[in-house]
Parts: structure tokens; C-alpha cells; sequence
């Protein structure tokens, strides 16, 4: 009782004299006198700052109900979980005091018997002793976590920790006192049983398991509330050498299954012995545990995105956008090890319907490995006005320890900087921008343009970004004046660059980042005249994002992947947001999701469209050689980009079959698929309608190109917008043999552009026939005759004071030289 008796006045003091006697022999030696020894030990700070302990993160997607979290993954350097009073057995309480202190109620921090053997053994230079009271082990595991989450690595926190722990002789010595010390104070400040509560959170149980509560789940599948008087027994048992201890390596020799984990077996029942020593159980407890046998029930550890399934992609991105974050921290050092000792609860954007729709369609289809080459597929879902990323799913199996051509930990849907690929190129997907800087500029879905197939002289405002290219289309295509919504629908190359002939290549990049298009290496966009038709190397989280602004009438939203996160004090912690901007007005984007209907709705991409009742935009994607394909839209709930193509190589997807379809063409009953599980999950709305000055049908004067040739009347009318057909027919015409003599609608005729314009071409033998009404019999024939025509008169023109009031041909008209021109009089 000499402890308990002393208090927490004395015990300084007595702690004070007790070292100066313990230590003489080598105090004699330093010259330092007993009074000096208990001042140095009272100047010992007595305040020990209790920080928050390493505890495990756990990621969750929320089931398909919307309300009931999932688990992910859970990440750790140290499994534990910390746990109140309430929620710990009181047979780890009494195992603890009764093994580790049995004074631990009646002294003041200090077990001053215990402390003297031990101050006394590292005073003769041996090995630090036990004896410590459990107030003065928590003080020391203490101190041993805050070395450990001082460092960087869990590498340096072991060496730290062991150098600690393995300190003798002086070193030891100082270590033991400053335990003292704080151990005192400490006990000033907490209650008994906070302090062991403490200890029981902190204790190490082997390997990376720290806690009851952890221990209690790894080693026998128990929260630590429940465990029963035998395994709380063998898990305190653990405590004085915890890896040699633990009871989960069945094959060891010295303390595995084959012996009945002898030494734990031994160890636990001196715990019991304690137990029943102290009153803690009775002798029939004992008796029936002390011949229990040791049988684990051992629960794997599960840890980092490999144990996420088919989410493992999306726990990846998760994990580096905590990397990338400052919100985590001021490093990526920092913020990953905030992830594996913080205990954070990161609640996520995952929508498990969405999630498991994605995973099927693309495991149903693309298989992991191939022999014709390395193929995969990727599948990111946005929602639309908020960036939250609702799914991701690709071919491949997610591991970090395996290898094979079916694992990779490389995700294709993100960027390079947040663990992705250097991304594929976008194909047709990317003409989205075209179109959008097409409305922008005030142009109207309706208009047509002269997509032929021809060089293209494309400009722009930029370094690097005009040029004359020769634009064809996929399949070979042919090339012809179009409407730019059939362009859309049909998805022609040659429709998109005759558009662009009329934009700035640098203002069609600028649409595309304001719309959250970038490279997936972090490159510029390049912005020559093939990238209007996706020459840049993107990745599907983007191409989704920017269809997501489409479907939320302009507004784009960087993407975000966490909802809120709980820290281990049941406190709120703010994640990253998302910066949502007005990046197109909102009539451009209507107009714009109105041509890409075209697109589902009997254009390139009806093939994918599951034709549930929702309304779809969407937008295929072919790049040369169809190494990759694409299909990319959104209803109003969800935005979705699909890649299937080459990870590595230059396989041609029209001559390989996936799934049971040309490779070129399984993008559409994977998106099919994906989105008949997100209709259903997330329906969609109508979209709003489109601005009806920028679908309205554009009329335009026919220009004037009488006497050119055919080739140059040709290309000026289509210019203009208009398609022509040249007459097989020579008409009479003063103009020039061969040269145009007219068109049909005339030059200067105000009609709708896309109207086809009849060319004429001269005989090169003709004459305009003079306008003779009003004039006298005598004086018609004389001027259409001197014009080289015959004239024939009507029987009532006879008399000088007739008048002609009809000539057919009519007046200034062309014919054939020599032609007949009939007069009446009146």
C-alpha cells in the first residue's frame, strides 16, 4: 500500500528518493549528490499530451437504397479501432489490472516496487525491466505512437519504436524516469479508468494489431464488448511479447497450431492465475478456462483497394484524391499517412447500382486477356450539375502484388497525376466541341455546310494551330453539303472541318478545357487541324465530365469522388469540393443536346440506346484504324463515357470479335447495358428545348455567276451553302460556249440554305432577243431580225396603226440565233 499512502503530493518525492538510492553506484560515480537527483527529476516535465491514436480509414459507397454505408476498404499502418469503456469487456479490465498492476487502483501512477527492480537492473547496465505500473505503459506506448506517427514511413516508425524500446543503461534509465514523471502527472489529470482505457486502445497485440477491439475481431471474429473470459485472457496475455505470442501463424514451431499454441496457452493461463489471485473470477472460472484450448478464429486482414472488388478503380481514385488534396495535408507524404493512422470514415460518391451496372456490362463483354493483343475497357459515370462521380469500372483485375496480363493497378479512366494511363485518343467524341463553339459563334443547327470531301484550310489565333489538311470520312464515306444536325447524327468528319473552316481552332480548345477536357498526360490540347476530330489522348472521367456539363444546361463541375468524412471524434471534416462554373450558356448547351439526340435516335450511336423511355444524348467515337472506340452522352441524371480499346498495340478492333460482336462495335451493348441499370436506378428528364434562333433555318441570296465557268460557279454556290446540279443541256446564251449562262433560282434569289441550284451552261450560239412590245409591226421586225432571229406575225398586224402587243420568245431572253420570234398586234 507504501503507493497509495504516499499520494499524489509525496509520491514526487519518495519517486525522487527512491532513484537516488536505486542509482548510487552510479551517481558516485558522475559526482552528483542526492538533492540534486530529486531536483532533476522534479524539473522533469509532468505534462504529457494524450494525442489522438494511429487508427484505421475505412472507405464506404452507400448501398443501393441510397442510406446503408458500404465497406470498401480500410487502410491502416496499425489495425486498431478505438472504443469507449462501455463498449470493452470487463474481462479485459480485469485481466489487464490483474496481470500488468494489481495495485493500478491504489497507487498514485508510480508501482514504486516494481519501478525499483526495474531502475535497478538499468542501473547495472542490463536491459530495461518490467515492473512498470499500467498507467506507466500507457505513458510509454504513448510516447512510442507519437515517434510513430512523427514518421514519414512505417519503416522509420519501426526503427523508432524499437530503438525506444531497446534502450539500456543511461538511455534506458532516462527513459524510465521521464516515464515516472509523466505517469504522475498523468494521473492528475485522468480518472483510473480513463487510463486504462486508454491502455487497452493502445496496447500492441501483434503484428499490425493494436487494441482490443481490433484484436478481439482479428484473432476470434468478437468486438471486444463480447469476447468471453478465455479470449480476453489470451489476448492480455499477449501484451508482454506480442509477436511471439500472437496466435496467427498456425505453422510456427514453437507456438503454433501442432503444439496448441503452447506459450500463449501458458501465458494466458498465468493471466488467469492472476485473475483468480486477485479475486477477479472464481476458482470454478478458472478451472473451466484454464482448460480451454486456444482456438483462433482468425478474420484476414483486409487492407487498401485490392479487398474493393470491382470498385478497386474507384477506391484508387479515391485514395489519389486524398494524395493530390491539400485539404489532407501539406504533402503527399503527409496526406496518405493522415489516410492510414487518421481513423477517418470517408463516406463516397459511389453509387452501388450504378457501380455494379458498369462492372457487369464490361465483364459480360470484354474479357481480361486476349491472344489477338491487349485489350481493355473503361467506364466512368458523372452526375450531371454536381461532378459527383457515381461509378467506375474497367476491364481489368485491380492488384498491387500480382502480375499477370489480367492485372493492372493502372486506371484507365483517370488522368496520369491521379494514378490513370496517358490516356487514348478521343475520336469523334471531341467534335462535341466544335459543335458548341458552332452555336457560340450564332450559327444554327440548321445550316448547311459544304461537307465535301476536299482539302480544308483551317485557322486559328494560336501558336501551332492552322493548317491544310484533307478531311475524309470513316468508311469512306463520300462527302456532301450538309446540315450540321445531319452532320452531327451521321458524325462526318467532313461536316466538322467545313464548320470549322468558319471557327478558330484555339476557340474550339478553349471550349473543350472550360468544358474540363484536358490531356490525359497534363500536356496542352493541341490544337492543329486533326484534333477537331480527337487526335488528343484523353481520359473517360473527362470525356464524361464534359457531357455532364451538356446534360446540366452549361455547368461544368470538376469531379468529385467523397460526400463528407467523419474523423475519429465523430467530427465533421470538410473533403474537397467541387467548383462548379457557367461554362457555356445555356442556350448553347440545349442546342447542343438537341443535336446529339440525333445521335441515339438513329444516328451513329442508336445502337447503344437501351430505348427505355429516357431521353439520350451521346456521341460515338472512332479514331484511324479503329484502335479506339468510344461512346459518350448522358441523360439528365447521369453522364457516361465508355472506352474499349488498345491498352498497348495496334490491333484493329473491325477484325477481332468481343463479346459476340465486331470489336469495333461492343461499345454499344456495353453502354446499352450500363445505362438500362442507370435509367432505372437514376431515371432522367426531358432535356430543355433548344434556342430556336440557333435551329432556325438560314436562307441566303443565290449568288450571281453568270459567265464563269462551271468549276468556279460550282465551288462560289457552294460556299454559300447550297448544293448544285449542272444541266446536261446546253441553253443558247451570249455568254461564252462552255461558260455558265444561267442558274436556277436566278442569281440574287433569297432561299434556304442547303436549296440545290440548277447551273446551265452556254451553247455559245445564242442571242438576246430584243423587247419589241409597243413597237409598230415595221419597226419589231426590223430589230428582231438585225438581231439575227426570224420573225412571224399574226394575221391582225396588218395595218399601219397597229401596235405589238405580244412576242414570244419574250424580250431579253437568250436563244439559238436564226430561232423563230412570233408577234401579235392589237
Amino acid at each position: 500500500m507504501f503507493g497509495g499512502l504516499l499520494g499524489f503530493v509525496g509520491l514526487s518525492v519518495a519517486a525522487g528518493v527512491l532513484v537516488t538510492a536505486a542509482v548510487t553506484p552510479a551517481l558516485a560515480l558522475s559526482g552528483m549528490g542526492a538533492n540534486n537527483t530529486i531536483k532533476v527529476f522534479n524539473s522533469l516535465p509532468d505534462f504529457l499530451e494524450i494525442t489522438p491514436l494511429m487508427e484505421k480509414s475505412t472507405i464506404y459507397a452507400y448501398d443501393s437504397d441510397g442510406t446503408t454505408p458500404v465497406q470498401l476498404a480500410q487502410f491502416y499502418d496499425q489495425n486498431r479501432q478505438e472504443v469507449q469503456w462501455d463498449d470493452i469487456s470487463q474481462y479485459f479490465k480485469d485481466a489487464a489490472v490483474a496481470k500488468e498492476d494489481n495495485r493500478f487502483y491504489e497507487h498514485g501512477g508510480v508501482d514504486v516496487i516494481g519501478t525499483t527492480r526495474a531502475v535497478v537492473s538499468n542501473a547495472l547496465g542490463q536491459n530495461v525491466q518490467g515492473g512498470s505500473s499500467i498507467t506507466q505503459q500507457y505513458v510509454k506506448n504513448t510516447l512510442i505512437q507519437r515517434c510513430v506517427s512523427d514518421s514519414e514511413t512505417l519503416e522509420e516508425g519501426e526503427e523508432c519504436a524499437t530503438a525506444y524500446t531497446t534502450s539500456n543503461g543511461s538511455e534506458g534509465m532516462a527513459r524510465k524516469l521521464k516515464e515516472m514523471r509523466y505517469a504522475i502527472g498523468l494521473e492528475k489529470k485522468y480518472s483510473k479508468d480513463e487510463i486504462l482505457r486508454g491502455y487497452l486502445n493502445i496496447a500492441h497485440f501483434g503484428g499490425v494489431t493494436y487494441g482490443v477491439e481490433s484484436a478481439s475481431q482479428y484473432y476470434f471474429g468478437v468486438s471486444a464488448k463480447d469476447a468471453s473470459l478465455v479470449q480476453a485472457a489470451t489476448i492480455v496475455s499477449m501484451v508482454t511479447n506480442p509477436n511471439s505470442l500472437r496466435i496467427d501463424k498456425p505453422d510456427s514451431e514453437t507456438n503454433g497450431a501442432a503444439n496448441g499454441y503452447e506459450k500463449t496457452l501458458k501465458a494466458r493461463n498465468v493471466t488467469l492465475q492472476a485473475m483468480l489471485a486477485y479475486g477477479k473470477i472464481t476458482q470454478e472460472q478458472y478451472d473451466e478456462a484454464s482448460k480451454a484450448p486456444v482456438e483462433p478464429n482468425i478474420k484476414p486482414l483486409q487492407t487498401g483497394c485490392e479487398t474493393a472488388g470491382g470498385s478497386a478503380y474507384f477506391c484508387d481514385y479515391v485514395i489519389n484524391v486524398i494524395r493530390n488534396s491539400p485539404e489532407f495535408g501539406e504533402n503527399p507524404t503527409d496526406r496518405l499517412n493522415l489516410l492510414k493512422r487518421g481513423g477517418l470514415d470517408i463516406y463516397t460518391t459511389l453509387n452501388m447500382k450504378a457501380q455494379l451496372s458498369s462492372e457487369q456490362a464490361i465483364h459480360n463483354t470484354v474479357p481480361k486477356t486476349s491472344t489477338v493483343g491487349d485489350i481493355g475497357a473503361a467506364a466512368t459515370t458523372i452526375e450531371p450539375g454536381t461532378g459527383r462521380v457515381l461509378a467506375m469500372a474497367q476491364s481489368k483485375d485491380y492488384s498491387n502484388t500480382q502480375t499477370g496480363p489480367n492485372f493492372t493497378t493502372v486506371n484507365y479512366n483517370t488522368t496520369y497525376d491521379y494514378g490513370g494511363s496517358r490516356g487514348f485518343q478521343s475520336g469523334s467524341t471531341y467534335k462535341l466541341f466544335t459543335l458548341v463553339d458552332w452555336l457560340m459563334n450564332g450559327h444554327s443547327v440548321n445550316e448547311v455546310v459544304r461537307g465535301t470531301i476536299r482539302d480544308y484550310t483551317l485557322t486559328g489565333s494560336c501558336p501551332e494551330s492552322g493548317g491544310t489538311y484533307k478531311f475524309r470520312n470513316s468508311g469512306n464515306a463520300p462527302g456532301s453539303n450538309l446540315s450540321v444536325m445531319s452532320a452531327t447524327a451521321r458524325s462526318l468528319n467532313t461536316g466538322f472541318a467545313a464548320m470549322a473552316e468558319q471557327l478558330d481552332l484555339c476557340e474550339i480548345r478553349d471550349v473543350a478545357k472550360s468544358l474540363g477536357m484536358k490531356r490525359a498526360d497534363g500536356d496542352e490540347l493541341v490544337a492543329y487541324p486533326t484534333s477537331i476530330i480527337g487526335v488528343n489522348e484523353v481520359a473517360p472521367i473527362d470525356v464524361a465530365g464534359s457531357y455532364a456539363a451538356i446534360a446540366a444546361q452549361g455547368k461544368y463541375c470538376t469531379p468529385v469522388a467523397i460526400d463528407r468524412i467523419v474523423g475519429p471524434d465523430g467530427a465533421e471534416i470538410q473533403p474537397p469540393q467541387s467548383t462548379c462554373t457557367q461554362a457555356i450558356p445555356e442556350n448553347v448547351a440545349n442546342t447542343a443536346a438537341y443535336a446529339l439526340k440525333g445521335v441515339m435516335n438513329g444516328g451513329t450511336g442508336a445502337a447503344g440506346n437501351p430505348y427505355d423511355g429516357t431521353q439520350l444524348i451521346g456521341k460515338t467515337g472512332t479514331t484511324d484504324n479503329r484502335l479506339h472506340t468510344w461512346l459518350a452522352g448522358a441523360s439528365t441524371s447521369a453522364a457516361v463515357a465508355l472506352w474499349v480499346g488498345n491498352v498497348e498495340g495496334k490491333v484493329d478492333l473491325a477484325n477481332i470479335r468481343i463479346g459476340n460482336t465486331a470489336g469495333n462495335s461492343a461499345r454499344f451493348g456495353i453502354w446499352k447495358q450500363i445505362m438500362t441499370g442507370i435509367d432505372e436506378a437514376l431515371p432522367g428528364g426531358a432535356f430543355p428545348a433548344p434556342d430556336p434562333n440557333l435551329t432556325k433555318v438560314v436562307t441566303r441570296s443565290v449568288p450571281n455567276v453568270t459567265g464563269m465557268s462551271v468549276e468556279e460557279a460550282t465551288a462560289t454556290i457552294e460556299d454559300k451553302g447550297f448544293s448544285v446540279t449542272v444541266s446536261p443541256d446546253p441553253v443558247p446564251s451570249t455568254e461564252g460556249a462552255g461558260l455558265v449562262a444561267r442558274t436556277d433560282p436566278a442569281g440574287g434569289t433569297n432561299v434556304n440554305v442547303g436549296t440545290g441550284i440548277t447551273i446551265y451552261v452556254s451553247s455559245g450560239n445564242g442571242a438576246t432577243i430584243p423587247d419589241v412590245v409597243g413597237e409598230t409591226p415595221q419597226e419589231a421586225k426590223q430589230q428582231v431580225e438585225g438581231a439575227g432571229f426570224a420573225t412571224k406575225f399574226d394575221k391582225n398586224c396588218e395595218g399601219d396603226d397597229k401596235r405589238v402587243t405580244t412576242q414570244s420568245p419574250g424580250g431579253n431572253t437568250d436563244a439559238n440565233k436564226g430561232d423563230t420570234v412570233t408577234i401579235g398586234c392589237g
